[in-house]
Order: C-alpha cells, then sequence, then structure tokens
C-alpha cells in the first residue's frame, strides 16, 4: 500500500458537518467533501447544528453557512463555541459583504470562505487545518 493510499483512508475518516439551508448546496458539499468523509452529518439551520455538535462532540470540522432561518451561522458558532472550543469551524456564505470575515473570525470560526467556491479551494483549507 502506498502512502497517498493510506493518506486517502485517513483522510475519509473525518467527521463533517454541513450547515446550510439550501438543498441544492447540501448535495453539492457531499460531492466535493467525497474523499474526506463519507457520510456527513446535515444540520438545516443553526438550531440543528449546535444540536448535532452536543450530540457528537467527535466532529472534526463544521461547514457554516452563514444566513440561515432560525438561527444564523455567527449565533449557532457563538453557542457551539460555549461547549467545543476546539471544534473546527468554517463560514461559508454567497453574501460576502465587506468584513464579513472579521465578523466571522470574530463569532468563533476558525476561517471563512466565500461562495462560490471551488472544490479544490475547500479540500485545500480542510488541508490546512488537518495539518495542524
Amino acid at each position: 500500500m502506498n502512502n497517498e493510499f493510506r493518506g486517502k483512508q485517513q483522510i475519509k475518516d473525518l467527521k463533517i458537518l454541513i450547515v446550510e439551508d439550501d438543498p441544492t448546496s447540501v448535495m453539492m458539499l457531499v460531492i466535493m467533501i467525497e474523499d474526506y468523509c463519507k457520510s456527513p452529518l446535515i444540520a438545516l439551520n443553526g438550531l440543528e447544528a449546535v444540536q448535532l455538535c452536543k450530540e457528537n462532540p467527535d466532529i472534526d470540522f463544521v461547514l457554516m453557512d452563514i444566513k440561515m432561518h432560525e438561527l444564523n451561522g455567527y449565533e449557532a458558532t457563538k453557542q457551539i463555541r460555549k461547549f467545543n472550543k476546539d471544534l473546527i469551524i468554517f463560514a461559508q456564505t454567497a453574501f460576502a459583504l465587506p468584513g464579513d470575515k472579521e465578523k466571522s473570525i470574530a463569532a468563533g470560526c476558525n476561517d471563512y470562505i466565500s461562495k462560490p467556491y471551488s472544490q479544490s479551494e475547500l479540500t485545500g483549507l480542510i488541508n490546512k487545518y488537518i495539518k495542524k
């Protein structure tokens, strides 16, 4: 077995939570991260995200949409940070405005990615944090 294959095997074991209220975006994200996670958890709003994070403390990454009904990504991240300071959370939004990245980081996100983004941009971001 070569090293590249072994690396992919380890990566496939990641537990990733997708927080996204748009079903098409959820399907796209599932495909984009399939080399890292076989069966991601899905939350359709911030309230579900907080609950899933409480129930699954072993989640490795969260892809957090910012603009959602019920509880937006900023508030969901703040709530998650109250009980999990170490979870890696990436903010993602289609409505990128000046200051959004800073607002995301201030809410507790580790990083920020603006939609639309490519699979290589997303996997590059994941790889950046896997190595830490």
